[in-house]
């Protein structure tokens, strides 16, 4: 079997063969970090973190890298609305990014190039295109000439044509024509810069990938990957810089996640809809986020609500207790081989199935029903009166290795009575305190071992989920 999956540029599924056999060059866009990411941000990092690791499942050696953007017109803003540098603002975002991102059970990227670290590389890049005479200077900032590159729009499937309908050169831009753009920025007074040849500055926002990607993947790469708001401009004109310096493909592969609606509404910051992460995972279990977003088709839309997360967190809680009652009953298991070949057939055909459709273009929608199918024989495997250990051990491996193909976490603590009785009483003394914070952090970590607590007249009562 082969995995297929769906390129942007061509516009349908192709078998996934890359450049060299057994290894993934793969560069996904990182986000800019002038504040906490937002549920959009949580999708791409979710969904390409799951196919990075379905391809080391399938045996590939996959080389990952996500950058950061942390200075650009976003950070500016916000250092002097902060009255902070750029550079502090944009670690503290860096941080919290692997924050929230580990709790929703992302790997660290292989690399995380930032632009301020790769600048020389940058500024590099601009001058070749100079050279090449793809780029020109005007009065300190540096633009591309877009119709010099023969397969503009090629990503987006426009035409220069009706690109140029609306394009317009903003007050205070030097460029040629509407359909350039900057490749580097002549610094205002009083913001961020580094020395260029063009004089003080900083880059335009899409050198920085091709740069970079060039710098730590190499001339091509196999798969790009991003928001599907990012295949025009951003892509495009990655593919435009990159093509035209290297003369060679950026990138044979291109995939792009569907957008976020929130209640049914485009999410977008003037309509004051965006959820930020670090929220979310505040108030809710952040593998019920994961497994939420893997719920449906990666290229589809998806739609958020807190009573879709509840409903998901239902469906979740499923297949964990069914992860419990079989290790429950491994216990009272015992050495019998009758019946052992057929239940394990029925496993393994699951298992063909998850491949299957994962395969299918990462089709987590259509796994994730696999793991219910599992959920579901294990149950009825439950119903016998005399399990057999190996067919236990079995069904607990599929469940905890299709799950790490997820990216979910099967494991849940077990907490002693005596730890409970105690989390207990340092709930109630921080109520005694009026220190609410902590007596609602302690219910909700209470809440995620699935012990729930009951406020009554005569104390605190507990009992397990």
């Amino acid at each position: 079997m082969a995995i297929q999956l769906y390129n942007t540029l061509t516009r349908q599924k192709e078998v996934f063969v890359p450049l060299e056999e057994g290894k993934v060059k793969m560069y996904v866009c990182g986000p800019t970090v002038y504040n906490y990411i937002h549920i959009g941000n949580a999708r791409p990092a979710i969904v390409f973190d799951t196919v990075r690791r379905y391809l080391e499942f399938r045996g590939y050696d996959v080389q990952y890298v996500s950058n950061f953007t942390d200075v650009d017109d976003k950070l500016i803003r916000a250092a002097k609305e902060l009255e902070e540098d750029v550079p502090t603002i944009a670690q503290r975002f860096i941080d919290a990014y692997f924050e929230d991102v580990s709790e929703l059970g992302c790997k660290k990227a292989d690399i995380h190039p930032r632009v301020m670290e790769n600048m020389d590389i940058i500024i590099e890049f601009i001058g070749k295109l100079i050279e090449k005479g793809f780029a020109y200077e005007s009065n300190g900032d540096v633009y591309y000439r877009t119709r010099k590159f023969d397969d503009y729009g090629k990503l987006s499937h426009q035409s220069v044509d009706e690109l140029r309908v609306g394009a317009r050169i903003e007050v205070g831009e030097k460029k040629q024509d509407a359909l350039d753009f900057a490749l580097w920025k002549a610094a205002k007074e009083g913001e961020i810069y580094w020395e260029s040849p063009w004089g003080i500055g900083r880059p335009g926002w899409h050198i920085e990938c091709s740069a970079m990607a060039k710098k730590y993947l190499g001339e091509t790469i196999d798969i790009h990957a991003g928001g599907q708001d990012l295949t025009f401009p951003h892509h495009e004109n990655e593919i435009a810089q990159s093509e035209a310096l290297n003369g060679k493909t950026f990138s044979r592969y291109w995939m792009h996640n569907g957008y976020i609606n929130i209640d049914n509404e485009k999410m977008s910051k003037s309509l004051g809809n965006f959820v930020l992460v670090h929220d979310i995972i505040k108030k809710h279990n952040p593998q019920v986020l994961r497994f939420f977003m893997l719920s449906v088709h990666y290229r589809n839309p998806i739609n958020y609500s807190e009573e879709l997360l509840e409903n998901t967190k239902a469906a979740y809680d499923r297949l964990m207790t069914s992860y419990q009652n079989l290790k429950h009953r491994k216990e009272a298991s015992t050495n019998l081989t009758e019946n052992n070949q057929e239940w394990l057939n029925k496993i393994k055909a699951l298992h063909q199935q998850f491949i299957e459709d994962m395969d299918d273009d990462f089709n987590t929608a259509k796994a994730i029903s696999v793991l219910f199918d599992l959920s579901k024989l294990s149950n009825y495997y439950l119903l016998e009166k005399n399990t057999a250990a190996e067919v236990i051990d079995t069904f607990l491996k599929e469940f905890e290795d299709l799950f790490q193909v997820l990216g979910l976490s099967i494991e849940k603590e077990e907490l002693l009575d005596e730890e409970i009785e105690e989390l207990i009483e340092k709930r109630i003394q921080a109520r005694k305190d009026r220190n609410f914070q902590l007596s609602d952090q302690i219910r909700d970590q209470l809440k995620e071992m699935n012990i729930i607590l009951e406020d009554t007249p005569q104390g605190t009562r507990w009992k397990r989920g």
